[in-house]
């Protein structure tokens, strides 16, 4: 049984060239708000010393092990 998602897909590549790529675009514009929605919401709770900094080696150090682990 296909999920839903499978049965987007089949339908979205079904979609002449220039419909797929604008249904892509608005795929990610949506992504993009919702980064910017989030970025904005954990500045403030930082500004409000609600969250702590980490130092940025720190951060790239437990990404990279992150990423080594896929």
């Amino acid at each position: 049984m296909a999920t839903e998602l499978d049965q987007c897909e089949q339908y979205a590549m079904k979609l002449p060239l220039q419909e797929r790529a604008l249904l892509i675009k608005r795929l990610i514009q949506g992504l993009d708000e919702l980064d910017e929605q989030k970025l904005e919401r954990r500045f403030n709770e930082f500004e409000a010393g609600n969250i702590k900094a980490r130092p940025a080696k720190d951060v790239f150090r437990d990404a990279r092990t992150r990423l080594q682990e896929l």
